[in-house]
């Protein structure tokens, strides 16, 4: 008699098979070729914004002051370190992050993920009931199928450079009809990825308040979920202050995740929430502890030590090497690309430009995806299989955009390159090569005309 494999949940079946980010990590960790590929795919901040002698110093000063920071290699709270909640909290008052003050700070509650904002993210997929999740569509496609294999039905709401359009959001919504009672939460990131969009301060408002009056409509609360992973690394110095849409919840349904990863360092893994008190919070944090308590108490308190004594300086850093990266990329998109694109958006936080070719396929598969990875076929652009060419990794526009949204056949001509972890020389050096990309995807197509 046969025997059948592993009973697997509907979230493990869904998940044996690697995803499309899962399979580009994969890649970049097992055979990248540091000095000869570049990576313009994996989202990686670069080594030189991350401050290790600060870090080195911050843990040895964790460990000089047993007072104030107790117990530093031992468990901590599910709630997290409050040392780290205070200096998150004086953060943001002294550097006026979102225009929040004491007296709105003072309403809310933070709470420390067990592993940077992801984490927190996928708390909130536990806790919340299943449904349909309202999001902006180019998507955080990371995120969006996560929320899909756990059984989430991801509804997407096309933007532009400013964001989530509220009038196409009102739109949709009054075309779900009685669906409109299925809807679990919004997931709106502020400094959008991939695209680099920057959620302006009026639609941040009018989002907010389309979910109230949801809210209201369907008697029960509408939690709004801000990812603001990138705010902190706008470098744009034309962008308006940016507000949080903390101001304007009247219901107590709003909620921020926020993280020191862009500004500090992702391996010490500190993500936090900031909303108001109740159920979902106290669900968040049992969340937390059934996963082993909040982030290692050694870096919450090395965290906290570096906010309180650096991070004015080191954010000032991290923006002004992202802004002058920025100028020299969009420079360079521009020479090599532009002829190609049909648009491209980005550049102005955070470390991406998004770009949409006329007519030019980026979908796994395409020659400009297969002329990139080296797997065309044709020795003369491959190199032997023992030592390919230079290849260049990218994020395709198709995992980005959602299959049933409004945006998938751009998506197909679509890309996200990001300039966050290679140096400028090798980022010059990778868009040349996707403008060779790009004559090879030509070529082909006219290869194939009648």
């Amino acid at each position: 008699m046969s025997i059948k494999d592993f009973s697997l949940s509907d979230y493990g079946a869904a998940s044996w098979k690697p995803s499309p980010v899962n399979r580009m990590m994969a890649s970049f960790a097992v055979d990248f070729r540091d000095g000869v590929d570049s990576n313009l795919g994996v989202g990686y901040v670069n080594e030189n914004t991350i401050p290790s002698g600060l870090i080195l110093e911050a843990v040895q000063q964790v460990l000089a002051q047993p007072d104030t920071y107790r117990l530093p290699f031992n468990y901590g709270g599910p709630e997290g370190s409050v040392n780290l909640i205070a200096s998150i909290r004086k953060y943001h008052l002294q550097n006026r992050i979102g225009g929040l003050t004491a007296e709105v700070l003072d309403r809310l509650r933070i709470i420390i993920g067990p592993s940077g904002a992801t984490s927190l993210l996928e708390g909130a997929a536990h806790v919340l009931r299943r449904g349909i999740v309202v999001t902006s569509d180019p998507m955080y496609y990371i995120y969006c199928n996560c929320l899909e294999r756990l059984g989430f039905d991801v509804f997407t709401v096309a933007e532009d450079t400013d964001g989530m359009r509220p009038d196409l959001l009102q739109e949709k919504l009054s075309a779900l009809g009685p669906r409109k009672n299925e809807i679990s939460f919004f997931y709106i990131v502020t400094v959008n990825n991939p695209t680099g969009s920057i959620l302006s301060n009026k639609r941040r408002q009018a989002i907010v308040v389309i979910a109230e009056e949801l809210s209201r409509e369907l008697g029960r609360k509408i939690p709004v979920i801000f990812d603001k992973a990138y705010e902190d690394l706008v470098h744009d110095v034309t962008v308006e202050p940016l507000q949080s849409p903390l101001l304007f919840d009247r219901l107590g349904q709003v909620f921020e995740v926020g993280t020191l990863s862009k500004i500090l360092s992702p391996a010490l893994r500190i993500g936090y929430m900031t909303g108001p008190a109740g159920p979902f919070l106290d669900a968040m944090v049992q969340k937390t502890s059934d996963v082993g308590f909040s982030a290692p108490l050694i870096s919450q308190e090395a965290a906290s030590w570096l906010l309180d004594h650096h991070v004015g300086r080191q954010v000032e850093k991290v923006r002004q090497g992202y802004r002058e990266k920025a100028a020299a990329v969009r420079g360079w998109i521009d020479e090599e690309l532009e002829p190609y694109l049909s648009a491209c958006c980005g550049g102005r936080a955070g470390f991406y430009f998004y770009v949409t070719f006329k007519n030019i396929e980026t979908a796994e598969g395409s020659p400009f995806y297969t002329f990139l990875a080296r797997t065309t076929g044709d020795p003369d652009i491959d190199g032997p299989p023992d030592n390919k060419k230079p290849r260049v990794i990218y994020v395709p526009g198709e995992f980005c955009v959602h299959p049933q949204g409004d945006l998938v056949e751009a998506g197909r001509r679509q890309l996200r390159l990001s300039f966050g972890f290679e140096e400028l020389a090798r980022i010059r050096q990778a868009i040349v090569y996707m403008r060779q990309a790009a004559e090879f995807a030509l070529a082909k197509t006219q290869a194939r005309s009648p």
